[in-house]
């Protein structure tokens, strides 16, 4: 609101403002991405933006950092969706990324449970979504069928 209202008492100067656009496209060329060379061209600014601000939201350059992964995100939902994983194959892979065998989770889901589960034989309640989030610090929803 205080930004509007700021834009609102003052008048923009458009000349200078042309004059800075011109000067920032000719560096960045930052537009709506539209192509696979938008996005990638983008992508590249997005790091590039994301190594020298990081997660510093007083830096100068986070807003435009903030901008170019909007850019970028509304791109790969509309272009790249990632669909859903089923639940026992995100199991599958959590524990294989984290070197886990089926005994290391003994404490959360009986063995024979979870064996009937990586085999696609039971589905996994409601109540094990919950266990398993915690064991892994995730979210239980990622257990939970779509």
């Amino acid at each position: 609101m205080q930004t509007t209202q700021a834009l609102n008492s003052k008048s923009i100067n458009m000349p200078a403002l042309q004059a800075s656009w011109l000067a920032f496209d000719n560096m960045a060329h930052l537009r709506p991405i539209h192509t696979e060379a938008d996005y990638d061209r983008t992508v590249k600014m997005m790091n590039a933006l994301l190594d020298e601000a990081g997660d510093d939201e007083d830096h100068p350059l986070s807003s435009l950092l903030e901008l170019t992964s909007d850019l970028v995100s509304r791109y790969e939902q509309e272009h790249h969706p990632i669909e859903a994983a089923d639940p026992k194959d995100a199991l599958r892979f959590l524990m294989e990324s984290r070197g886990l065998k089926q005994e290391d989770l003994s404490s959360v889901v009986p063995q024979s449970n979870l064996s009937a589960i990586l085999a696609g034989k039971r589905k996994i309640s409601a109540a094990m979504a919950g266990k398993l989030g915690g064991f892994f610090g995730i979210s239980p929803a990622i257990f939970v069928p779509r």
